[in-house]
């Protein structure tokens, strides 16, 4: 089938559009890039129903990517209409249905809809939603916020495209793709892309589309704390002992989740073999830190040596306000003397939800490598708690922006030697608080549903699922 492009515009912004390419080329402060809707597909005649969709319309880069595009009236899980791109088998077929919504600035509004594919091999990347921010001349708008600071210095803030997330798959075989924006102060419309790309023989429905004013979201404040201590080694219940003030000291301070120690049972001058302290989890050690956790009412992350059967790992465990193991992650990098002593590397990265959000853990040498950070946040992570021994901090950065999550790490090492920090991480790679002193419990306060903008990018976390590589044998 071939289409015609038309794009939705006037002779002004024709010469916009015009001026924003010529901006693309990096000169000082200027944009490096400039993004419009998709043209407008201008020749439907072969397109079933597509007319009925007005005022959708079916939208793609170029007419000779542009996939087949219909209309269903009884489709959708409540049978009130479905609009459906369907490729053939050419590969990089591309294309949307687009509607543009009015939308009043600095007013809260909530987009929603449902989605479900058939062949799709990686849903994230070629179903997504894109909305763009536009003012009534159909010109891109400033964005008056607080950016990342210190980066493309000289820039003029843009509000970027908006990428909602999908949220978890219904029973019915379509999932919800879902958020709440701010409008930025000088947009008028919404211009909203529903896509179907880069998936030979597939399609891709989409149902009961919604975009409509709604109320400022509550936000979730969590407060995340980590303790810069270094255990005696009199025993390893002394060790875990020793622990206690600094967790009454971050229930002080109204934190919800205290990071500590890799292997608190390993510390000291003298070093017991690992099989010696290796314990089951729950075990003595969860047990005791389980008393503290229901103490005072907060989540609490240790490192130990677990035994299971005749297999010893290195784990991370979280403990809940109840007192009780939440769950456990096993260190999947292993440094050479882990491995030559007889651990076991682990193989899993899971989440657990709790009270605050979703919490995701890693151990020491697992921030060397991108991986761990990257699977944990794939698997929805918005917080990772890391103990550690020592690690660059530069990758304790690197983990941090290049996942937007936010890290919270508890080392044994001193500041002087710049070989890991005891801190709370931002999405950028900065640190909201870092330890100093021994003996010191840090905390900060964030909140969860907050977007990082950026200077060029936007808020690229919600990014990172759309646009990320497809790996072999990954999602």
């Amino acid at each position: 089938m071939r289409h015609s492009l038309k794009r939705p515009s006037t002779p002004g912004s024709r010469l916009f559009t015009l001026a924003m390419l010529a901006s693309c080329v990096p000169l000082g402060g200027d944009r490096l890039s400039a993004e419009a809707p998709l043209p407008i597909i201008n020749d439907l005649s072969r397109d079933h129903h597509v007319a009925d969709a007005q005022p959708w319309q079916p939208a793609a880069p170029r007419a000779e990517i542009a996939p087949s595009f219909s209309f269903d009236p009884q489709g959708g899980p409540r049978h009130d209409g479905a609009l459906i791109i369907s490729a053939d088998e050419r590969p990089g077929l591309h294309g949307c249905w687009q509607r543009t919504f009015p939308v009043k600035g600095g007013e809260f509004y909530r987009f929603e809809s449902l989605r479900k594919t058939t062949s799709v091999p990686h849903p994230r990347r070629s179903t997504s939603v894109r909305i763009l921010w536009q003012d009534d001349r159909e010109n891109a708008v400033p964005y008056e916020g607080p950016v990342a600071e210190g980066y493309l210095i000289g820039w003029q803030p843009t509000a970027e495209p908006e990428f909602p997330t999908d949220k978890g798959a219904r029973n019915d075989g379509w999932t919800e793709v879902s958020d709440v924006y701010r409008v930025p102060d000088r947009a008028t419309r919404a211009v909203v892309e529903l896509y179907l790309q880069w998936a030979p023989q597939s399609q891709v429905e989409w149902s009961r589309v919604a975009f409509t004013p709604t109320e400022r979201p509550a936000g979730r404040k969590v407060r995340l704390a980590a303790v810069h201590f270094r255990p005696t080694g009199k025993s390893p219940a002394e060790n875990c002992r020793e622990y206690e003030p600094f967790i009454a000291d971050a229930a002080r301070q109204k934190a919800d989740l205290v990071v500590l120690g890799e292997t608190v049972t390993l510390v000291g001058p003298h070093r017991p073999k690992y099989e010696d302290i290796a314990e089951t989890i729950p075990g003595p050690s969860t047990e005791y830190f389980g008393t503290q956790a229901k103490r005072h009412h907060l989540h609490i992350v240790v490192g130990l040596y677990e035994r299971d059967e005749h297999l010893i790992y290195n784990v991370a465990v979280l403990i809940g306000p109840e007192g009780t193991v939440l769950g456990k992650y096993r260190k999947v990098c292993l440094p050479r003397n882990e491995a030559a002593a007889g651990v076991t590397p682990g193989e899993d990265f899971p989440v657990f939800q709790t009270r605050f959000g979703k919490l995701g853990m890693m151990v020491c040498y697992d921030g060397f490598f991108p991986e761990v950070a990257r699977e944990l946040t794939n698997n929805g992570a918005e917080v990772i708690a890391w103990p550690v021994w020592g690690c660059n901090p530069q990758l304790a950065a690197a983990r941090a922006c290049e996942n937007h999550v936010y890290l919270v790490s508890s080392t044994y090492e001193d500041i002087s030697r710049n070989w890991m920090l005891t801190a709370v991480y931002d999405h950028d790679g900065h640190t909201l608080a870092q330890a100093s002193d021994w003996g010191t419990v840090v905390v900060a306060e964030v909140d969860l549903d907050a977007r990082k903008q950026w200077n060029c990018l936007g808020d690229f976390k919600s990014q990172i699922a759309r646009h990320r590589p497809v790996v072999a044998g990954g999602n």
